[in-house]
């Protein structure tokens, strides 16, 4: 399995204290700038990996899980097996304790063949894990870490009905009785939910002090939480994304993850690194769409050639991995920062909104490249780009995106 073969390869990340509170190092400066394609020797046999369990175990399943909008458990329990379920955890919690651009690399790798998988291997891993692994004690660490590296899912929950964009505005509140919290909310667009043990969700101990009561709190799924509503999407359909309901759920205070009215900060921090990885599952989407688009236009001919050998369409082929490379290298140089534990909000909204907006294109061109049969369903590519949609809406819609890289150039370029 990957999880034993990264262990006794010889060449190891460091770790070090985390600085700026998110900010985990988990590897040395460079002393010689190298480019972005430059793989440590774990990051080149995860690539290889990931891909082979793909290609071999994913791929044909894909269609089945689109009709039947579910996720085989035959798939999760693979992701698992291969240690893809904790790409950053500590391997004393079973984990694969691989770098954030591991992690970034298994999402692209499994977007290229169903992007549905690879969200649920990115919510889990930089979302779920991260939150537990960087502001967990030593009691929840214990407590979920194990079983998220090996047999449960995990599933993120901030998004309310009435808190989308404005993530803060949540309204599931967590009252204090005791030692307990009794929770009461609802909770929406909520991925993984479907198939996971475990949540992490954001309520508020205090509404009188706005976002500074909201509170992170791990549970388990037979702790009370409800599924009330499995959503029918148009893309990434074999990814579970529901309505929660908890109707006065009783939860120790041990639950609480990190510090009481500090889940706004850990939500903001996180979903930063999230950012990233739905940018690689976004280039895994657009390089996906690419591959088997291109593969089929130097397949088909008319008028006595490929139709990949018209000079019109072998110059849309050019401008598009232009466009899927620029998308990569921001990705990968937004996750290498993260790793340095240097400044990457910018760079991480940029990359997203980028590669979201790439997804869109490559795969709306693959269909065209394609003709007639790339309109129907015996081609992957009209699912490519039912899938491509929700880039530009998830963990921070693209305007959202944009927002955020303004406000970071006007501190950098106004006077006052």
């Amino acid at each position: 399995m990957l999880r034993n073969t990264l262990r006794t390869s010889l060449r190891q990340f460091s770790t070090s204290p985390i600085r700026r509170g998110v900010q985990e190092i988990t590897r040395p400066a460079i002393e010689t700038p190298l480019s972005l394609w430059n793989w440590t020797e774990e990051e080149q046999m995860l690539r290889e990996t990931v891909r082979r369990f793909a290609n071999d175990v994913i791929a044909p399943k894909v269609s089945a899980m689109d009709e039947k909008e579910e996720m085989d458990p035959a798939i999760i329990k693979g992701l698992f097996d291969n240690g893809l379920m904790g790409i950053e955890t500590p391997a004393d919690f079973g984990g694969s304790e691989m770098s954030f651009t591991g992690a970034i690399i298994a999402v692209e790798e499994l977007a290229r063949v169903d992007p549905s998988v690879a969200v649920l291997a990115d919510v889990h891993n930089t979302l779920v894990n991260s939150v537990l692994r960087l502001y967990g004690n030593d009691h929840v660490k214990e407590r979920w870490l194990p079983g998220l590296a090996t047999e449960k899912v995990g599933s993120f929950c901030l998004s309310e009905p009435a808190a989308g964009s404005d993530a803060f505005a949540l309204q599931t509140t967590a009252k204090k009785d005791g030692d307990h919290y009794i929770l009461n909310g609802s909770k929406a667009w909520i991925s993984n939910s479907g198939e996971a043990d475990t949540f992490l969700v954001f309520a508020n101990v205090d509404p009188s002090k706005g976002y500074k009561g909201i509170t992170c709190f791990g549970m388990d799924k037979a702790d009370g939480v409800e599924i009330a509503k499995k959503e029918k999407k148009l893309g990434i359909r074999a990814s579970s994304t529901c309505v929660l309901s908890f109707d006065d759920v009783r939860l120790p205070k041990e639950n609480i993850v990190g510090e009481v009215g500090k889940g706004y900060k850990y939500a903001i921090e996180i979903l930063n690194e999230g950012r990233i990885g739905i940018a690689a599952q976004m280039i895994g989407l657009a390089q996906g769409a690419f591959d088997h688009a291109v593969t089929y236009a130097y397949q088909r001919k008319q008028f006595g050639k490929f139709i990949g050998d018209n000079q019109a369409m072998g110059h849309q082929f050019a401008d598009m991995a232009i466009k899927i490379e620029a998308a990569r290298l921001l990705t990968y140089n937004a996750a290498r920062l993260k790793e340095e534990g240097r400044p990457f909000t910018q760079e991480a909204a940029m990359a997203k909104y980028f590669a979201s907006n790439v997804a869109q294109e490559a795969a709306g061109q693959a269909i065209e490249w394609c003709g007639g049969v790339g309109f129907t369903r015996d081609l992957p590519v009209e699912k490519f780009w039912r899938d491509s949609k929700i880039g530009a809406i998830y963990e921070g819609t693209s305007n959202i995106q944009l927002e955020t890289i303004a406000k970071l150039l006007r501190k950098q370029y106004a006077s006052s």
